[in-house]
């Protein structure tokens, strides 16, 4: 019998339950050729109708449904690749419609990539009206079409996520994140390079004041900066942009308010002409190429007169908010933990499953890393097998135990031999913490390992990982001295861990 192929790439699709997720699930399950993984669907709202319930009829094979919380598109995105176990992760935006073929084009283009490539970028098309000129939320909409890095369908290698710790999550919204994270991948994990699936991106319905919304986005361009330097712009071939008008209008505006108030009328007078000079310009400049119907007019009227002071503002606030940012850690992806004293109140060389007791928030702590998608393991020292306390079967049928109260782990390695036996596992010894992540894949700077003693720390350190202590009783004062981060309980360790101070 013929072996399975395993699946070569996850499918992400973050949503916020729009209608349009069913369209794509549909053309995915309706392709020519078979969907090449998982579909991974990240609910991104706060509440709402169950999706798996409402999903349960698309026939697709493997079809996964998680909830974010409602935290945006980055942390969905990242929810989603780290829920994934396939060598690439392909992300598609919930009201995109791949082409029939898109399943086996996608294949092709992934199978055919050599090392040198971390991410393939799929091609988009944006349908414009044919009997009359486009709007300018249309116009907006069919840049998608020649943007660098966007996910509205993009594959990357898992591995080169997980070296960068995904997308940025500090970008809220739709909009530069995907610039960043392809800023950081080319830096240093690979190539980006066009393939030849494609997948059509339709113009989503708006109201009058959507563009008005879209100018929150400029504060998202001095995260940018401070991540990037000055230049980043020409490295993502990004446009640059009105904003250096926008501020001039805005100030001249907000200089005749100011002068009208103290009695300057003659400068209050010259403010306001610059004012009305800008908006106009603005206006005609985003109604010239459009399709001039009473309409459209009345929209970039309205919206032109507002636009300059909101983007000012959001640039304002995106520069006093982001003043000292710096780069992205995101999430390990990998935490190992120790067992006694860690995890479970720790009773000397224990071989009896009933005495395992958890501490405080530990169950809470592991489940809260496994929603975000972060693999879990146990790293242990049982030197009462070598000085025969107990065998390897007592120490099996604990850790069965432990999995049962605390949840399953992803990965468990410990060492039975005796502190003078010289081995290369024992903690302080860096071999279980190598094991455990060679055996899923992760580099060593990517894992965290959260213990109780000196020893566990200093075994992550050696490893090439980062330690956290949480002091018991048993550690020593010198042991916390040591330890560069130190935690009052499991709880705060995860805490710090999940805000990336890691």
């Amino acid at each position: 019998m013929a072996t399975p192929t395993a699946p070569l790439t996850s499918i992400v699709v973050p949503t916020v339950g729009r209608p349009s997720l069913r369209t794509l699930l549909e053309a995915l399950a309706g392709g020519t050729g078979p969907v090449p993984g998982p579909v991974i669907v990240v609910d991104d709202r706060r509440d709402g109708a169950d999706l798996a319930a409402t999903l349960a009829d698309v026939a697709l094979a493997d079809l996964r449904v998680l909830r974010s919380g409602g935290g945006g598109p980055a942390r969905a995105r990242n929810i989603g690749w780290r829920h994934a176990e396939t060598p690439w992760v392909s992300f598609l935006d919930d009201d995109v419609v791949p082409d029939p073929d898109w399943s086996a084009d996608l294949v092709r283009d992934l199978a055919s990539a050599p090392a040198s490539v971390a991410g393939s970028q799929g091609r988009v098309r944006v349908p414009l009206p044919e009997d009359r000129r486009p709007t300018d939320w249309e116009r907006s909409t069919a840049g998608l079409a020649t943007a660098t890095w966007i996910t509205a369908d993009m594959s990357y290698r898992r591995a080169a996520l997980a070296a960068v710790g995904g997308f940025d999550e500090r970008f809220p919204r739709a909009f530069r994140e995907d610039a960043d994270l392809g800023l950081r991948i080319t830096a240093g994990q690979g190539a980006i390079v066009p393939g030849e699936r494609r997948i059509t991106h339709p113009v989503r319905p708006a109201d009058d004041w959507a563009s008005l919304r879209q100018q929150a986005g400029n504060a998202d361009d001095f995260l940018m900066r401070a991540v990037h330097g000055p230049h980043w712009r020409e490295r993502a071939r990004a446009p640059r942009g009105r904003r250096r008008r926008h501020v001039a209008v805005a100030s001249s505006a907000a200089l005749g308010v100011g002068a009208l108030a103290t009695g300057h009328r003659r400068t209050a007078a010259g403010a306001a002409a610059t004012w009305l000079a800008g908006t106009a310009e603005l206006a005609w400049a985003r109604i010239a190429p459009g399709p001039r119907d009473r309409d459209e007019v009345r929209r970039m009227l309205l919206t032109s007169a507002a636009i300059p002071l909101a983007a000012t503002w959001h640039s304002a606030r995106g520069a006093w908010r982001h003043r000292h940012a710096g780069p992205w850690r995101g999430l390990p992806d990998l935490v190992l933990f120790d067992r006694d004293g860690t995890l479970v109140h720790d009773v000397p060389y224990n071989g009896d499953p009933a005495l395992v007791a958890p501490v405080p928030g530990a169950a809470g702590s592991l489940a809260r890393l496994r929603a975000l998608g972060v693999r879990v393991g146990l790293v242990s020292n049982q030197s009462g097998v070598a000085s025969g306390r107990i065998d390897l079967e007592q120490v099996r049928l604990v850790n069965d135990r432990v999995a049962r109260l605390l949840g399953p782990f992803d990965v468990v390695r410990l060492c039975p031999h005796a502190p003078d036996e010289g081995c290369t596992c024992r903690k302080p010894a860096p071999g279980m913490v190598k094991d455990a992540c060679a055996a899923l894949g992760v580099e060593t700077d990517r894992c965290v390992v959260v213990g109780d003693i000196g020893s566990d720390v200093e075994a992550a350190e050696a490893a090439g990982a980062r330690g956290i202590l949480v002091p018991t009783g048993a550690t020593r004062a010198e042991e916390v001295r040591a330890a560069e981060t130190v935690a009052g309980s499991i709880g705060v360790a995860v805490d710090r861990i999940i805000a990336g101070r890691w």
